[in-house]
């Protein structure tokens, strides 16, 4: 069964074929509040009972991208991240522990570290994910690669479990836009004008977005002119905070960039 599991999470990893991941709705920490589309977790009072898990297993190399939404001073630590075996349809909420450090993984096949302080500002987008070796990593936009932590049981399903812990007030799941819209002619976007349309292709070598880490960087933001995002993900960004996440400089435009010529308009042929 773990071998069959293995070959298939191999085959979804290589297409991308994944089903959305949010929030599981129900297995969560009693003072967690989620969002309708339960892509946001918020911890309503104390410093404890955060936990939430993902919807669905995840796939080995299935980044899970997170984006910290509120902190709330006056607390030690924050935001702990990892996997686990336990499927949370099984789980009763009610008997889940206040932490996953130590409680849940004391009580569980669960994996799980604090992400250090520097990673957890409000804004900031981290990913993190496992390998078929078991090995955990984060990645920022300041940290390229970061074993977090290792020897994870993948032989068997995994959901990505997060506790929304001590300084950590909310958080926000992020999923990679659809690929299945066509391309259209490009134009600059402005701040009243945003795109629904995906321009963005699979990245090759290291030119993925930095968000999504799968479309290739092809958006040149102005006036800081860092070109970190693909199309999709600019668009998102641009919609809700309009701030660079590299530099934090409120974006004011963004346009499609030629790979040859930084700042030129993509050119199509019809």
């Amino acid at each position: 069964m773990g071998t069959a599991f293995s070959h298939e999470a191999e085959y979804l990893a290589q297409k991308r074929s994944y089903q959305p991941l949010y929030f599981h709705s129900k297995t969560k920490g009693n003072q967690i509040l989620l969002n309708d589309c339960y892509s946001r977790a918020e911890r309503i009072s104390t410093f404890h009972d955060g936990i939430v898990f993902t919807n669905r297993p995840v796939q080995p190399e299935e980044r899970i991208t997170l984006r910290i939404l509120k902190r709330e001073n006056g607390w030690n630590g924050g935001l702990r991240v990892g996997f686990s075996c336990l499927n949370p349809s099984n789980i009763n909420p009610y008997s889940l522990p206040p932490f996953i450090c130590p409680d849940l993984i004391a009580q569980s096949p669960t994996w799980a570290a604090v992400l250090p302080d520097q990673f957890i500002k409000v804004g900031d987008i981290i990913h993190f994910w496992v390998n078929n070796s078991g090995k955990v990593f984060l990645r920022t936009s300041e940290v390229k690669k970061f074993l977090l932590f290792d020897r994870v049981t993948v032989s068997s399903p995994l959901w990505a479990v997060m506790d929304v812990y001590g300084t950590t007030k909310a958080i926000e799941l992020l999923t990679p836009v659809s690929e299945t819209f066509r391309p259209r002619l490009p134009t600059p976007v402005f701040r009243d004008e945003p795109s629904e349309f995906c321009f963005c292709l699979p990245a090759t070598d290291d030119e993925e977005c930095s968000v999504c880490l799968y479309h290739a960087k092809n958006t040149w933001l102005l006036p800081c002119g860092h070109t970190i995002l693909c199309h999709c993900c600019a668009n998102r960004i641009f919609r809700d905070t309009a701030k660079c996440p590299m530099c934090r400089c409120k974006i004011e435009q963004f346009y499609l960039q030629n790979k040859s010529t930084p700042g030129d308009a993509w050119n199509f042929s019809w």
